[in-house]
């Protein structure tokens, strides 16, 4: 199967592959900045068109799809909403940051894949240019299903050591969100993480494994369908099934980062996106 592109409006990327829309990159969003304006992507379907991500959920509004997200950078907040704070809790303050496009480097539908390459800068709420970053977005068709490949490498370009953590390193037990997060449908409650050797749910929050998957069901037609999220290490995994369906695997899980003054992270994941029900260990082995 081809893939094809479509840029909408200076605003949007949508990837095709036949006549389905698997992907949207919004890299040019319109929030408001208490939603910490920064690029997602939803929707998101499987092959055969089932929907597989959520926009703007009622009980977290700045939850959209996939999105690269932080909610502790320094004193700003790259996530969203509130910022949790240690012996004060959440707290909505004026430090929601954005992280803004700059242009795109490269734009290829070549052998049949979409590639994007992107520079990025992250600005404070006071208009502060902290970082700036390279992003990489590639899509594939695999074996039944497809990848989305995301890759980052964001540096410091303040005039100061930045400190990255979550609301965990702030002293919230199993609120280690922060990373390449994804909101999955509200049909997706309830449904089963699977790592390698073990099946479950909210118990496996905080777990490390170098690949964890959600499997869930869809209303009206009523099939499956799962996504396995590949790191290139073992992370610890932000999961939850209840009360909604949320995956991403968490860097600054428990345990902060000093990123010096022209320090550089970079992070490498992988999305398996598929129908049914296939075993999730394979779709992990194709992704490479």
């Amino acid at each position: 199967m081809t893939m094809s592109l479509v840029e909408e409006h200076g605003r949007s990327m949508r990837v095709l592959c036949g006549d389905v829309e698997i992907a949207r990159y919004v890299y040019a969003p319109w929030d408001r900045q208490l939603e910490s304006p920064r690029p997602y992507l939803h929707p998101l379907r499987t092959l055969g068109g089932s929907l597989v991500s959520l926009y703007r959920p009622h009980d977290h509004v700045w939850h959209k799809g996939i999105a690269w997200s932080l909610p502790n950078v320094g004193p700003a907040n790259f996530w969203g909403g509130p910022t949790y704070r240690r012996e004060r809790g959440y707290e909505q303050l004026a430090n929601n940051g954005a992280m803004r496009h700059v242009d795109f480097s490269v734009v290829s539908t070549e052998k049949g894949q979409v590639q994007l390459a992107e520079s990025l800068a992250w600005e404070t709420e006071q208009g502060e240019t902290w970082f700036v970053e390279e992003r990489e977005l590639g899509f594939e068709v695999l074996d039944g299903a497809w990848a989305l490949r995301f890759r980052t490498s964001f540096t410091n370009v303040s005039d100061a050591g930045i400190v990255i953590g979550s609301p965990t390193t702030e002293g919230r037990p199993n609120a280690g969100y922060g990373g390449l997060f994804w909101r999955g449908p509200r049909s997706f409650t309830g449904g089963g993480v699977h790592v390698p050797g073990r099946v479950g749910g909210d118990e496996l929050m905080g777990v490390r494994a170098p690949w964890l998957a959600f499997r869930g069901r869809h209303d009206e037609q009523g099939g499956e369908s799962t996504l396995v999220f590949v790191a290139t290490d073992e992370p610890k995994w932000f999961v939850r099934s209840q009360p909604f369906a949320a995956v991403c695997p968490a860097p600054f899980f428990d345990r902060e980062v000093l990123v010096v003054e022209d320090g550089t992270l970079c992070f490498r994941y992988t999305v398996v996106i598929a129908d049914g029900a296939p075993d999730p260990a394979a779709l992990a082995r194709i992704a490479g």
